[in-house]
């Protein structure tokens, strides 16, 4: 891989690369890092993190401890879907002040606590600290302590101020949050699997779930996506663990299995390729000839079904050029692959969060000329859709307004869309809204 710095920031010049072509060596990209300042970065806070992982629990209850606006920013804006309680889609604030600023919070936060234990009686709550809260030093720590003798529920910290790193320290807290919920439980060996790291957008983990039913695996433990605290609690006693965002829950994985003797493997349900894969391998992994030859005739026949749909689209997006930039590289190397289905090439490619492994994957996947960025900033993303003549971005809700200022098109596939794009119902959710987004009348309009 070649490196570029013309018109970028000096310091930024080691997270841009040009593929080379060659089964890859990404391991030069500088990546895993605090964003530069000054870089107008789209990566988002440790709070941030830690909300995407932990508001899917259903029956979880949300203490963020703060100003309101730090509670306002998740309030409903995520797709995850819940088959039980809906109270997870609104947040509870201590909504600090600057007099608390001044004489501590921590008053307000024993208030909060003790208003929703007597309103809700929640089996667990989860108490953010916040940017300010970690200036002031308020003891939160000690609060969820006392809150915990005082009711014999679970009430535990999540210590999440923004400045204190980015999304990524964000996920390992909480992470670390869910191994504190359900290392107290020992439940026997079952058999079945835990789904780590799907988060139900717009019922992705239902329809995960159903082909895992369908092939004969049983699920113990949905984490995050449409989850319970009963449910979660008795995720120890499951044979293997699945983790679809690698990004967000491989640490989590690393940690079950050192701690709860639990194998994982990551998989993907985006595309034909990673979906039939990750069905395949989930079935030999788990040693059950009966749920291989299940999942065997199950792939296959969906396969046929992707395939057809895929054709419908193929003449018209042959050729064209995609950008990607997505939050993990699991989900930048899903997309690379689903794009070369649709016979399109993926010009430029970036996430906040990738690995160095994850870079060496995309490398080996992409053409030459290729741009792969780490932790991207508006100005780098426009100058190089613009300079490779990217025809779509895919991204999420902060790349859309750049998208459409260029006239390029975009597909959303962040935590904000509503229709599913997993697994073989995804795969033509997927190729018809490329197809609709790049081929729209709307482009013969625009200069």
């Amino acid at each position: 891989m070649k490196k570029k710095s013309s018109d970028i920031l000096k310091d930024r010049e080691q997270s841009i690369l040009y593929s080379s072509g060659c089964s890859g060596d990404g391991s030069g990209i500088k990546c895993d890092s605090k964003s530069v300042s000054g870089a107008v970065s789209q990566r988002a806070c440790v709070f941030c993190g830690a909300r995407v992982v932990l508001n899917p629990i259903t029956d979880a209850f949300h203490i963020v401890h703060g100003p309101i606006g730090c509670a306002s920013y998740t309030w409903d804006i995520r797709g995850s879907l819940s088959s039980g309680e809906d109270l997870y889609r609104n947040s509870f604030s201590t909504d600090l002040s600057e007099q608390d600023v001044v004489f501590g919070g921590e008053k307000k936060l024993i208030a909060a606590i003790d208003e929703v234990v007597a309103e809700y009686a929640p089996k667990v709550i989860f108490v953010y600290a916040t940017c300010i809260v970690g200036i002031i030093g308020d003891d939160v720590e000690a609060v969820c302590r006392a809150a915990e003798a005082k009711y014999g529920i679970r009430v535990i910290p999540i210590m999440s101020p923004g400045f204190a790193g980015h999304k990524s320290m964000g996920y390992k807290a909480a992470c670390n949050a869910i191994m504190s919920l359900i290392t107290p439980y020992h439940f026997p060996k079952t058999k079945g699997i835990n789904i780590l790291g799907d988060f139900n957008l717009s019922g992705e983990m239902w329809i995960i779930k159903d082909y895992l039913k369908k092939i004969g695996v049983n699920v113990i433990s949905k984490i995050t996506g449409d989850a319970t605290h009963d449910e979660l609690i008795k995720a120890s006693s499951a044979q293997l663990n699945i983790v679809q965002c690698a990004g967000s829950m491989t640490y989590l994985a690393n940690r079950m299995q050192n701690e709860m003797d639990i194998p994982f493997i990551k998989v993907s349900f985006f595309g034909i390729e990673d979906t039939v894969s990750s069905l395949m391998r989930i079935a030999y992994a788990l040693d059950d000839e009966a749920v291989i030859e299940k999942a065997k005739a199950f792939t296959e026949q969906e396969k046929i079904k992707a395939e057809r749909v895929i054709d419908l689209y193929k003449d018209k997006l042959a050729g064209r050029k995609a950008a990607i930039y997505v939050g993990g590289g699991f989900k930048a190397i899903s997309l690379i692959r689903q794009f070369r289905e649709l016979g399109m090439d993926t010009v430029v490619v970036g996430t906040q969060t990738g690995k160095k492994e994850d870079y060496e994957i995309i490398a080996s996947l992409v053409n030459e000329g290729t741009v792969i960025l780490d932790d991207t900033n508006p100005a780098e993303l426009e100058k190089f859709m613009k300079e490779k003549g990217a025809d779509i971005l895919v991204g999420g809700v902060k790349e859309r307004p750049l998208a459409y200022k260029l006239g390029i098109a975009f597909c959303d596939h962040n935590h904000e869309r509503k229709h599913p794009l997993a697994g073989f119902i995804g795969i033509s959710n997927f190729a018809k809204e490329i197809n609709l987004s790049m081929n729209s009348p709307v482009w013969g309009y625009i200069a």
